[in-house]
């Protein structure tokens, strides 16, 4: 992960634009700088491109799109914006959240009408800092199902991404300018291609146990349910570059992934109405807040697991999902009749089990302040998952402009470096609060276009 003098350097092949990742961010920017007719090469370190976008549920939120018109949803670029804002308590860069907000339906429509990927709106409940029904996927609703329909876009251009190729080094002027990347195939063998654009779509620094020590302690025993290749390389290049590194204690935790299944338990379980509770029986916090922020009170519980539990009305709702529907076929749901089977098959304490269920059918103040009234009361059958809480990805990154350059510490911007998705510090703000639902897809898709036209533009 160095970053060396070009005076000297030979490379072996030139491409006007390198791409490192071949996540959402990175086949976003191919697919736009192949419609400018600009050619540019991606790096991927894996065998096939999946990266983080692969492992998450492939969810993109966007405003005023076609998609939410033809279901009657009434949405603005200013109020998303203003729900992210909200979320981040106003901490986010203003800049950067409202060119995502702004770009998001024009982007999506153009990657169905454009490059054939077809999306369908997500519906039945809100999404963590939404005010609007504004969550996108494809049909499957997978992350994985994301990622092949952007690869079968790239290849039908004949976008030129080169897998188990590990980019280990830059090259690079002494203004900062960069000329080329070295980079590693599967076999050992070296190469250098020479560029006169690079853009960081390599994501954040999850994977990478001494920066999560660094910048956010409180998860640095969490289980990582990120891709392992997210080493904080974008960030550390960009730093030995002169680049400004902003919000690195922000992140994406999330308090329901399966034990010991390790399958990703739909937030909409709580926000139907679902509750948690730990060894006793008993709950510890608000359920309706954000899954990333309620990741670090699960992860307080002892044992660092607690159980979801709700009814067969969320049970049938959270079926619509492809992870749910793994969760349950590899027998992590488990079903009871009633209070008194339900705490046996959890080995809870029944009484306190009971108790807990009866507060919240209560009319009396929540201790955790959350309401029970706007849902269905929870009744019997009921369901319940065993979970715990994972670190999915970070949210700080290096600082950028409107045209997803990279900003230098001190002001001003480097000549030629772009960046996007976790490479780039997001909308999240400073701290895990500060995260609403699709963030990170956001930036990715949204900043892969953006890196993608400025570079294009650069090198026309």
């Amino acid at each position: 992960m160095r970053v060396r003098p070009s005076d000297g350097v030979a490379f072996e092949t030139k491409f006007p634009v390198v791409i490192i990742g071949g996540g959402a961010c990175g086949l976003t920017a191919a697919l736009t700088l192949g419609d400018a007719g600009s050619a540019a090469l991606v790096l991927e370190q894996d065998p096939l491109p999946a990266g983080s976008t692969g492992l998450s549920s492939g969810f993109i939120p966007a405003a005023a799109t076609r998609w939410q018109r033809e279901r009657a949803v009434e949405d603005s670029v200013e109020l998303m914006a203003g729900d992210i804002q909200a979320k981040a308590r106003h901490l986010a860069d203003a800049a950067i959240v409202d060119l995502c907000c702004r770009r998001s339906g024009p982007t999506l429509e153009w990657l169905a009408d454009r490059h054939g990927i077809p999306f369908v709106l997500i519906e039945g409940f809100l999404y963590t800092g939404q005010s609007r029904a504004r969550m996108h996927a494809v049909p499957e609703r997978t992350g994985a199902a994301l990622m092949a329909r952007l690869l079968a876009a790239a290849e039908a251009v004949q976008a030129d991404i080169l897998c188990g190729a590990e980019v280990s080094e830059l090259f690079a002027d002494g203004d900062g300018r960069v000329r080329g990347v070295g980079f590693r195939r599967p076999d050992g063998g070296a190469e250098r291609v020479a560029c006169e654009a690079l853009i960081l779509a390599c994501n954040g620094f999850g994977g990478n146990p001494d920066m999560v020590r660094q910048h956010i302690p409180e998860m640095a025993e969490a289980e990582y349910f990120g891709h392992a290749g997210n080493r904080g390389h974008a960030v550390l290049w960009g730093e030995a570059l002169g680049a400004e590194a902003r919000h690195m204690g922000a992140y994406q935790g999330h308090a329901s992934v399966a034990v010991p299944h390790g399958i990703l338990i739909t937030w909409a379980v709580m926000r139907e109405g679902g509750i948690q509770v730990n060894g006793e029986g008993k709950r510890f916090a608000d359920e309706s807040r954000g899954y990333s922020e309620h990741s670090v009170d699960v992860l307080a519980q002892p044992g660092g697991t607690v159980w979801d539990i709700y009814d067969s009305r969320i049970h049938a709702l959270a079926m619509e999902f492809e992870d749910y529907r793994q969760a349950q076929a590899a027998g992590a749901v488990k079903r009871a009749a009633d209070e008194t089977a339900l705490a046996g098959t959890l080995g809870l304490p029944e009484a306190a089990l009971r108790e807990t269920l009866a507060l919240t059918r209560s009319s009396a103040e929540d201790p955790f302040g959350r309401r029970f009234d706007d849902k269905p009361a929870l009744a019997p059958p009921y369901y319940a998952v065993k979970v715990g809480a994972a670190l999915f990805h970070t949210q700080g990154g290096l600082a950028i402009d409107i045209s997803a350059r990279v900003l230098r510490q001190g002001g001003g911007a480097l000549p030629n470096l772009f960046a996007g998705g976790g490479a780039a510090c997001g909308v999240s703000g400073p701290e895990v609060w500060g995260y609403s639902s699709g963030n990170g897809l956001l930036t990715a898709v949204m900043l892969g276009r953006v890196a993608g036209e400025s570079a294009a533009a650069l090198v026309s």
